[in-house]
């Protein structure tokens, strides 16, 4: 009877601080506030494997990015002083000197003409074949690129985006390098740039697209699901379960299938309905969370960015001041790694057995980038012509940046809801 009286309270308490324009009519998600989900303690699990592929694509990544600056340059190189300090920005762990020299395959060096004691770096007939190919992935599937980026913007609240928390996740989402510049005047009644009340610089969706207010989860289901089973759902009769992959020992806690049990039955809010009614501290606006990051996490490339770039869109995405925590209580859909001296949020159904689900063309691009990089790094003393001609211009390269299996280490858990190793705080993480 307690519990009834207090559900009670917690739905006229909700009526009265955001009641709706119809009076005396409940929204489907009003009604589940005052739900209470069982608080389970997990413990962190290290994944070997996607450990492993997030390590890997570190270095891929800054190799593409110093790719980039190098053809933003109007020399067409770059010196060993001018990128002296870019090792924070790129995400290295070494200097960029020693990194550049690593992969002669993608980097010649040769002296300045007029300081013989500097190094210079320009791209090999190599790496100018492999980005000759990108340029053309990223004009065939161009309209996959806007509809992303529409996607991405239509999820903030103000359906607007300052460009200095878009740059950093420009290669995780697939876009252009200089994408502001070749890309967006080209869609002047999707895009528009505009200027901030605090005079940032920011890009602006020009017109809602019902058509693509639709998640990845909610198309998913709508795939697997008949006629009628979907047409529930989209009346608000039937909830929505997130796929769900745990590490080793997970499965067998009766606690956490429970616990995951009772959030699965809440209703799905998608990231592209406005949440601002939704109690911040009810368990229904935490399912509506995790929806956010999913969806934000499929839109990019390879289904994981940096927990930072996360955090810079937090006021925008509606989410609450400690939402990172929701990546170690929801272990079964984000994986949190360690490695490379930051932290990095991936989507565990993106990947299987190391590898990608659905690997984007870029992605499978990016593949043979880090193929050349391996064979560079291997047969350093050998020459750059290692890598016949014929062999970049297949459309599959075996992927090198996973590892087979999924390797994790043992688990507990208990009755309190906190994390282990990973730490929640709002802190910056070295990038």
């Amino acid at each position: 009877m307690t519990n009834i009286k207090h559900c009670l309270f917690s739905i006229l308490k909700t009526y009265k601080t955001c009641p709706s324009e119809n009076p005396g009519l409940f929204l489907p998600h009003q009604l589940h506030q005052c739900r209470g989900i069982t608080k389970v303690r997990l413990k962190w699990v290290k994944n070997r494997s996607l450990d492993h592929i997030i390590d890997t694509e570190t270095d891929l990544k800054a190799a593409c990015l110093l790719k980039d600056a190098i053809k933003r340059s109007p020399t067409d190189f770059l010196t060993a002083k001018s990128v002296a300090d870019w090792q924070k920005l790129l995400g290295l762990t070494v200097p960029v000197l020693r990194f550049l020299r690593r992969y002669p395959t993608l980097f010649h060096e040769f002296p300045h003409t007029r300081y013989a004691s500097l190094p210079c770096f320009k791209l090999t007939d190599t790496a100018l074949l492999l980005d000759s190919q990108e340029q053309s992935i990223h004009q065939n599937f161009e309209n996959d690129t806007v509809e992303r980026l529409c996607r991405v913007l239509m999820m903030m609240n103000t359906r607007a985006l300052p460009l200095q928390s878009l740059y950093p996740l420009k290669w995780d989402l697939g876009l252009p390098d200089t994408f502001e510049k070749i890309l967006v005047p080209k869609y002047p009644d999707h895009f528009r740039f505009v200027k901030a009340s605090n005079g940032v610089s920011c890009l602006r969706l020009v017109q809602w697209r019902e058509e693509l207010a639709v998640s990845a989860l909610e198309r998913s289901n709508e795939r697997k699901k008949s006629g009628d089973e979907y047409r529930q759902f989209k009346r608000g009769q039937t909830a929505m379960a997130f796929p769900m992959s745990f590490p080793r020992g997970y499965g067998a806690q009766n606690k956490v299938k429970a616990w995951m049990e009772e959030f699965q039955k809440l209703p799905y809010i998608s990231p592209y309905e406005d949440s601002r009614k939704i109690d911040p501290k009810s368990d229904l606006m935490e399912k509506r969370v995790v929806g956010v990051l999913h969806e934000m996490l499929d839109l990019t490339i390879h289904k994981k960015t940096k927990r930072n770039y996360l955090r810079s869109l937090r006021e925008e995405l509606n989410l609450p001041h400690k939402f990172t925590r929701i990546f170690t209580r929801y272990p079964g859909i984000f994986y949190l790694s360690l490695k490379c001296k930051t932290t990095t949020v991936a989507l565990r159904e993106g990947y299987r057995r190391g590898k990608l689900v659905e690997p984007h063309p870029l992605a499978r691009l990016r593949q043979k980038f880090y193929h050349v990089m391996r064979t560079g790094l291997l047969y350093r003393g050998k020459g750059v012509n290692l890598i016949p001609r014929q062999d970049l211009l297949l459309d599959n390269v075996e992927s090198e940046t996973g590892e087979e299996g999924s390797e994790t280490e043992e688990i507990e858990t208990d009755d309190e809801c906190s994390v282990e190793k990973i730490s929640d705080d709002e802190g910056s993480d070295e990038e």
